[in-house]
This record gives structure tokens, sequence and C-alpha cells, in this order.
């Protein structure tokens, strides 16, 4: 995990200030939607945002010649709610992903920057965008593939999250109080252990955590 001054790097990473590793498509697409004009006046959990959002990402995808179909969807080996993951040659995987977990897509380009700064082992590559036949809109990245030689003690997780100003405050989600993100879901399947060292393969971070962050205080 990063060790440098986080609170002050995060706005740098976000607003493409410094690079990240693999960072330069994704801070280039978060800096348009960031930047552009006719969304910006909406409310963001209205529906209204999300497709006016994704409107001017279907044009930044097209001005900048990013729809991506050779992907091989015979190499299909997972699913879950948010994306889908294929196999690419033993050292990467490709994950397409709606951004459903998310209020806006730029708030899940957001997630893939902080994941690239904190987790630069399994960092994310935006490869381009992939329209399905249902008409739904998914990014497709890449990520180094990591092969679990053991399995994941949660305990160590969440020592190694509260060294680094992470702390555990509902089952497999953790709060930095300090840089005000939650890091949500990190159960065994999303951190894998590999020679006793481990990596965190499918992080979800959010960073407006006022509203998200009172679901786990008592009621």
């Amino acid at each position: 995990m990063n060790g440098r001054d986080e609170k002050i790097d995060i706005n740098d990473v976000l607003f493409g200030k410094i690079k990240v590793r693999n960072g330069d498509a994704i801070q280039a697409a978060a800096s348009y939607l960031r930047t552009s004009k006719g969304s910006s006046s909406l409310v963001k959990e209205n529906q209204s945002f999300r497709e006016k959002e994704t409107e001017k990402l279907i044009q930044f995808i097209n001005d900048n010649e990013l729809w991506d179909c050779t992907l091989d969807f015979a190499k299909f080996i997972s699913s879950g709610a948010e994306q889908r993951v294929y196999i690419s040659d033993g050292h990467s995987v490709y994950k397409l992903n709606d951004a459903i977990y998310y209020t806006s897509w730029l708030d899940y380009f957001y997630s893939l920057l902080l994941n690239n700064y904190f987790f630069s082992d399994t960092a994310y590559r935006l490869k381009g965008f992939y329209k399905a036949e249902s008409n739904i809109l998914y990014a497709l990245v890449e990520q180094p593939y990591i092969s679990a030689t053991e399995p994941t003690n949660l305990e160590l997780v969440k020592e190694f999250l509260k060294a680094n100003g992470f702390d555990n405050i509902k089952n497999n989600d953790y709060f930095n109080a300090e840089l005000g993100i939650i890091l949500e879901d990190l159960h065994d399947e999303n951190v894998l252990t590999r020679n006793h060292f481990l990596y965190f393969i499918d992080t979800v971070f959010y960073l407006n955590t006022d509203n998200k962050l009172s679901q786990f205080l008592p009621k």
C-alpha cells in the first residue's frame, strides 16, 4: 500500500495532477466527465443524471475511438453482480464492468484510480468500452492475473488495512476517517494470498461517504 502523503496525493490522482500506474486513460475519461457541461446541474442519484452522463461518456468514447470488441468471450471464467471476468494469456484478466455499484461513471473511474494508487501491483488498465446487445455500456479493463497459493486470512487483511489507516466498520468493509473514503467488500475472494502476500483484486472505493457511511452506524 502506498506510503506517501495520501491526503494530498489522492486529490492529485483524481484530478490528474500526478500519474498512477496505468492511469492515463482512466484519468482522461474522468476529466472529460468532470468538466463536461450539461449533466452537472442534475441530481446525482437521479436516473436522468446517469443517462446524461452515459451520453457524455459515449461521446468521449466516439471522439477517442475507444470502442473495443476484441474480447474473446469464449474465455469467460466468472461473473458477479457488477462485472464479467475473462482470462487473457495467463498473465492478466479482462473485466467488463457496467459500474452498477456506483451512482455515476465518474465514481467508478475514481475507484479504479484509487485502486491503482493504493494497490499498484493489481492496477487496472482501461482498454476501452463495449456495448452489449442489451444496450448496456461496459468499461473493459485489464488487470494482472493472481493465482492464489493459500487461503486468505481475513484477520491479516484487517491488520494490514488498520496499519494503513483503514478501520474495519462492518463485516468486510473499511473506512479511512482521515481520507474520508470507504473500501468495501474485501472478502476472501476479492483479496487473494500468493506466497504469503496479499493481493487486492476487486476493490470498491467510495469518496462521497456521508450517506454511504450512515448504513454502517447503529440505528
